[in-house]
């Protein structure tokens, strides 16, 4: 036996032979699926925690996963998250790594600013999003790692954020608010089953990573809350976000590459994602975002089996001069709409810089965007496309769609088109002549890939938890 596995069986913390193996008949086997399952586990007490809601377990997490670090060469580690309320600060996790949150538990972001301490601003971003300093940590976070999980019996994480979104409005953070879970530079993420709670700002954000799955994720956040997008692929390749239902006071999917000149010279995009069983409630934002930091680019998003209710738009486009790069080759099918302001959005005016520093002459190139296959009721506004003058938006294709308009009417009628190109099929209300109609009295649909992407040939393993 080595070493490292004899200490750890003297301090009862990992074993080497398997979870299963070592039950007890007072112990609670949990089944679930995760990228890879670990031969060492070890329960959160055992480092000290303590589940009260009052004391910090900020050193029993980082404690914990120090030392579950020392077997990632070994079959990996994995740390449950046992019933009860687990206060703590930020933390950061480790490569082969499983963090395990019961169903009956709730990690609790602390409201102590102590307890988060600052990083620097991406560099895609060039400085901090709230404000032109530094960031607060995520709760949880993770960088250049390999084959990552957080996963549970959809425990909760409540990020507590109150006292930040009032700080934010009162403009009294000098540093941008901590995320919920933000993983850079890493390859093989998994983070699935879990219910998130009021997040300070963002809640899920991948950056900068690879072969990312994100599934089963309950979001709720209050709609008047600020920033609380729910998923943002950032700079992210080879993604499937599916079976997810968010509720958040801004973008429910945010897709990003980062921020005007710091993005152009990153040069990342978000490519190669999909997006499926989706469901979004959003007053004043959108089901699914691209952009507006789109500046290493997009392409390449397929999104299907979409609900949103009482949101203000279902997918929108957001860049603006000196944004640079593109967002093109999207696929969107078969999304549901009840109570929206619009169906089809996208703005080339999205004016927000993070400085003067920004190139005038890099205009965005938008192309290629197909929607198919939708229906809307109790819609204020059919389409409002807005491309730039001198840079339209072109090859958009809109195909059997049927909007149903509220009593409520637009001054402008329900489409409002100006510097962009493309076709309709089937659309009603009739779109703008801007997107004529392609042979008339048949349906032409809109392209939409057959291949299957590389993230979904990943399968999921069957593995254990003894709590």
């Amino acid at each position: 036996m080595e070493m490292i596995g004899f200490a750890f069986l003297l301090l009862g913390l990992v074993s080497p032979i398997s979870v299963a193996s070592r039950i007890q008949a007072s112990s609670e086997l949990l089944d679930f699926e995760a990228l890879n399952c670990r031969k060492h586990s070890a329960v959160l007490t055992q480092f000290g925690g303590k589940g009260d809601g009052k004391t910090s377990n900020t050193n029993a997490f980082q404690s914990a996963i120090s030392q579950l670090s020392k077997v990632a060469s070994d079959g990996g580690a994995q740390l449950i998250v046992p019933p009860g309320r687990w206060l703590t600060g930020s933390f950061n996790l480790t490569s082969h790594f499983t963090l395990y949150i019961h169903k009956d538990a709730v990690i609790l972001a602390s409201q102590d600013e102590s307890e988060w301490p600052l990083i620097k601003p991406l560099p895609s971003y060039g400085r901090g999003r709230d404000d032109s300093g530094a960031r607060f940590i995520s709760l949880i976070s993770g960088t250049n790692l390999t084959d990552v999980v957080i996963t549970g019996g959809n425990g909760t994480i409540d990020g507590q954020g109150a006292i930040w979104w009032q700080k934010f409005k009162n403009k009294q953070l000098q540093n941008t608010r901590p995320y919920l879970i933000e993983i850079m530079f890493s390859t093989q993420v998994q983070i699935s089953n879990l219910t998130l709670l009021n997040s300070p700002s963002w809640n899920v954000h991948p950056v900068y990573c690879s072969d990312v799955i994100i599934q089963g994720l309950t979001i709720r956040a209050p709609v008047d809350s600020p920033n609380t997008d729910g998923i943002n692929p950032d700079s992210c390749s080879n993604v499937r976000i599916q079976d997810c239902d968010v509720v958040s006071g801004d973008d429910c999917i945010a897709v990003k590459s980062g921020w005007d000149e710091y993005g152009i010279a990153f040069g990342m995009p978000t490519q190669q994602l999909i997006i499926r069983r989706f469901t979004c409630v959003s007053p004043y934002s959108a089901a699914i975002a691209l952009g507006s930091e789109m500046s290493g680019g997009i392409r390449d998003v397929r999104a299907e089996d979409i609900t949103a209710v009482t949101t203000e738009s279902a997918v929108r486009i957001k860049t603006a001069v000196g944004r640079g790069a593109y967002v093109k080759d999207i696929y969107v099918k078969g999304v549901t709409m009840h109570t929206m302001k619009y169906v089809f959005w996208m703005t080339g005016n999205y004016g927000e810089h993070p400085d003067n520093g920004y190139d005038p002459k890099a205009l965005p190139v938008i192309e290629n965007i197909n929607y198919r296959d939708m229906t809307a009721e109790n819609v204020t506004i059919a389409g409002h496309l807005e491309g730039i003058n001198g840079d339209p938006f072109t090859g958009i294709c809109v195909s059997n769609v049927t909007i149903g308009m509220s009593s409520v009417k637009s001054k402008k009628g329900p489409w409002n088109c100006t510097d962009v190109s493309g076709v309709s099929s089937k659309v009603s209300p009739q779109p703008c002549s801007l997107l004529p109609e392609k042979q008339p009295g048949t349906i032409v649909p809109c392209a939409y890939p057959e291949d299957k992407l590389p993230i979904d040939n990943v399968q999921l393993k069957t593995c254990s938890a003894i709590v």
